[in-house]
């Protein structure tokens, strides 16, 4: 029950925004407006406030190490299948890596670590760690897809910390821990209001999004039928590739690190293996509901991650704790 309470919140949130999706109670566009107020405005707050009282001296800490070359390993795989198995578009393949490799470190991982570890330190750095070099990585590698001359894309990238909210908000907050700047109560409190919306808000539009229909094929009858079919199929095998990556591979990888290159063992193993095993985070879909990109990959190893990582989380705490 411990691992489970980590999940109930989660679950029952998503559950909501399902119902709402499934009897229409929002309107048509509420999935978009709610993603977007995520992206824009709610998710900025929270890593803002996040990162602003977070210490940047602990991503030294050699369990940060171990679980940072975990997520950026399965990254690259996820990468490299995206183009080379999946033949995926730069920005979906994007989305797909992140969806393997991105942990919910923050509003999974602080409550699982909470009770099973007895502290939130270890999550609140990998959480760091994904703010401040995985975010901004996917982010540019999505971004580039958007501009085709080559000063072009060296423009939008010279901008994109001004365009875009998610690094911005990281960048000030970065500032803010660096500078050890004292910020009044009245800016923080509506900063943290807005903050606070941050997960419901994801949440309620991933739930949202389970009541997504796809249309019926258009075109010639046995060409459309031969390729929906076989779309179908890539379909199905990558959110297997990717639900595994995120839920066996990373934390097996991060397991072997651990315990064979860095020598650790007990309560910082158990960290370390534990916030590798977290499932995909829902800022996976928001990403790609913001950037237009295809949503159901990242929805479906959101949530089937989340569902099997109840069991692997447990199994990885009775086997190491």
């Amino acid at each position: 029950m411990t691992v489970l309470s980590g999940f109930l919140p989660i679950w029952a949130i998503t559950a909501v925004g399902w119902a709402a999706g499934r009897f229409d109670v929002l309107g048509k566009h509420a999935q978009t407006v709610l993603g977007r107020f995520a992206f824009a405005f709610a998710m900025p707050a929270l890593l803002f406030l996040t990162l602003s009282r977070a210490q940047v001296s602990d991503l030294v800490a050699p369990g940060v190490a171990v679980f940072a070359a975990s997520v950026v390993i399965v990254l690259g795989l996820g990468l490299l299948l995206g183009r080379w198995v999946f033949h995926r578009k730069r920005a979906d393949r994007a989305i797909g890596a992140m969806a393997g490799a991105y942990v919910n470190s923050a509003n999974l991982g602080i409550p699982v670590a909470v009770h099973v570890l007895g502290d939130a330190s270890f999550a609140v750095a990998a959480a760091l760690f994904q703010t401040l070099f995985v975010t901004p990585l996917i982010l540019v590698l999505m971004d580039l897809d958007a501009g085709r001359a080559d000063g072009t894309r060296r423009r939008r990238i010279l901008s994109l910390p001004l365009r875009n909210p998610i690094i911005a908000a990281s960048a000030a907050g970065v500032a803010v821990a660096a500078l050890e700047l004292r910020l009044p109560e009245t800016v923080i409190s509506p900063v943290q209001m807005l903050g606070g919306a941050a997960v419901p808000a994801a949440l309620f539009a991933l739930g949202m999004s389970l009541n997504t229909r796809t249309g019926p094929a258009t075109g010639p009858a046995t060409a459309s039928a031969t390729e929906a079919a076989g779309q179908l199929h890539r379909g199905r095998a990558e959110r297997r590739v990717l639900v595994t990556l995120k839920t066996v591979v990373q934390p097996l990888l991060a397991y072997a690190l651990a315990r064979w290159v860095f020598g650790m063992e007990g309560h910082d193993l158990l960290a370390v293996v534990l916030c590798a095993g977290l499932p995909t985070a829902q800022n996976a879909f928001i990403f790609a509901s913001q950037y237009r990109l295809d949503t159901t990959l990242a929805r479906d190893t959101v949530l089937l991650s989340t569902l099997l990582s109840m069991g692997s989380l447990s199994l990885i705490t009775w086997l190491l704790a």
